[in-house]
């Protein structure tokens, strides 16, 4: 093995340690009052980050040559797709959180360090080639979100959404841990391209259990039906800067993880895991959508939607095909555009008072009060159904048509179906903004980080964002096919 070749190839991952690692010894000798000194050059590690992973997915890397240590990690383009797009949505958390933990006074130094060894975390994950490596980066990545879960100390919520996620993901932690020991007691390695060999000549009860308790702890970490059961709790007890890290770069992350753990390890034994995928997938799309019809938080009400949004990516994967992989990448990047923009309009809803207003209700005639932040929730909403022109129609369709061409009618007119219920609760808020007697309840002006980041999420899913297509269009495919050649 070429150790320089290694450690060229985990660069971006090398830049993260090292820069979280002098921002502990900042924090430690500035204190808080260096928060937002930490923060702006933990934007600027995230940003290096990105830009060394970008030459990889431009070129379309793969093959033997993005594999190092021995193949425990993968610096391939679908690697660094997802990369990009969790160091994007890790940056874009960290600008707006302090104007939100300044009104309660609780911004500390160690919220950056945090996010910056998650996105680490997150980058192996997605890099992983084999089950220990897998397991590294998952764990580096959980350890930090429990703490951002429970980070505003005076928040009782707060503590109860550390509390909730904590216990539940270790339990979620020890299932996949069960599983991957069943992989590695009748497979003999740990390996994804040793898994992939020894189960070439076919699959064993006791590895079969094994891919279902692996399934089941990545089920968790995506929110997925019936392991969602966290998700609402920790999205609205969060603070709603960690709730938007939560709703997007972990979820690239953990479906990333998902891709590259049945797409290479157990990507010949598809028959034993499409049905398991195919029930998430529908299971998701159906309660997430049913679920949301009551939600009057409107945080409780985006934690049901990203359900329902990840049972539409995994329909992607349940197809178990380039093409499927391609739009289940396509669908993320839509998917971290729409959930930005959402969390950002969340955030700069206030009352006269400066205090955060999530009651649905409390948006009533907001169209008139405030347009612009109207307009923007709108757009947001119509996406996130799936509603033509948005440019989240486009995300739904892929999938869908992928879904056909493999073969998978059914399965396509179901969550085809199951959208038109999920259409309900999305339309349900506009009706609100725009239909009924105005609250006039929202009176709080908004950070100009907020403005930034709402009018760039609606630019990319307006119409404009179809200009997109070709171009993410492309990467997408290119990532997709380097998955299928890591081995």
């Amino acid at each position: 093995m070429d150790w320089s070749q290694s450690l060229r190839l985990i660069a971006p991952e090398e830049t993260l340690s090292i820069a979280g690692l002098i921002l502990l010894l900042v924090a430690a000798w500035g204190g808080d009052k260096a928060s937002r000194l930490i923060s702006i050059l933990s934007v600027a590690a995230l940003v290096a980050a990105g830009a060394m992973v970008a030459p990889a997915l431009c070129g379309g890397a793969m093959g033997p040559d993005t594999s190092a240590f021995f193949g425990q990690f993968h610096a391939d383009a679908f690697a660094s797709y997802t990369k990009v797009l969790i160091y994007l949505s890790a940056a874009a958390s960290l600008v707006i959180a302090p104007a939100f933990f300044d009104r309660f006074k609780a911004m500390r130094a160690e919220y950056p360090i945090l996010v910056l060894f998650a996105a680490l975390g997150m980058g192996i994950m997605v890099s992983a080639g084999d089950l220990l490596t897998l397991y590294i980066g998952l764990e580096m990545n959980s350890l930090a979100a429990y703490v951002l879960a429970a980070f505003l100390r005076t928040d009782d919520r707060s503590a109860e959404a550390g509390l909730k996620y904590f216990v539940l993901g270790a339990l979620a932690s020890g299932i996949l841990l069960f599983g991957m020991s069943l992989v590695y007691g009748f497979t003999g390695t740990t390996a994804f391209s040793g898994i992939n060999a020894a189960l070439a000549g076919g699959l064993s009860n006791g590895a079969l259990f094994g891919i279902v308790f692996m399934l089941a702890g990545l089920a968790f970490k995506i929110s997925a039906v019936p392991f969602h059961m966290w998700t609402p709790d920790v999205y609205e007890g969060s603070p709603t800067p960690v709730t938007m890290f939560f709703a997007t770069a972990p979820k690239v992350a953990a479906l990333g993880l998902m891709m590259r753990v049945l797409l290479d390890a157990f990507g010949d034994q598809a028959a034993a895991w499409q049905q398991i995928v195919l029930f998430l997938a529908l299971a998701s799309i159906v309660v997430g959508a049913l679920g949301a019809i009551g939600q009057t938080n409107i945080k409780r009400l985006m934690a049901y939607s990203s359900i329902n949004n990840v049972g539409f990516i995994l329909v992607g994967l349940a197809v178990a095909t380039p093409q499927g992989a391609s739009a289940m990448l396509f669908y993320l990047a839509i998917y971290i555009a729409m959930s930005l923009g959402g969390f950002a309009v969340i955030l700069m809803l206030k009352d006269e008072n400066g205090n955060y207003v999530e009651h649905i209700p409390s948006f009533a005639g907001l169209s008139r009060t405030r347009p612009g932040l109207a307009l923007g929730m709108a757009m947001v909403m119509f996406s996130l159904a799936g509603i033509p022109p948005m440019f989240g129609f486009w995300g739904k369709f892929l999938v869908f048509k992928a879904a056909v061409d493999g073969g998978m009618i059914v399965l396509a007119a179901l969550g085809f179906a199951a959208s038109v219920i999920g259409a309900f609760y999305y339309l349900k808020v506009v009706k609100v903004m725009y239909f009924d007697e105005p609250a006039d309840v929202v009176k709080g002006e908004s950070d100009v980080w907020h403005k930034l980041i709402l009018v760039i999420s609606c630019l990319v899913i307006s119409p404009l964002g179809f200009l997109l297509t070709k171009w993410l269009g492309g990467l997408a495919d290119t990532a997709a096919t380097a998955l299928f050649h890591a081995l």
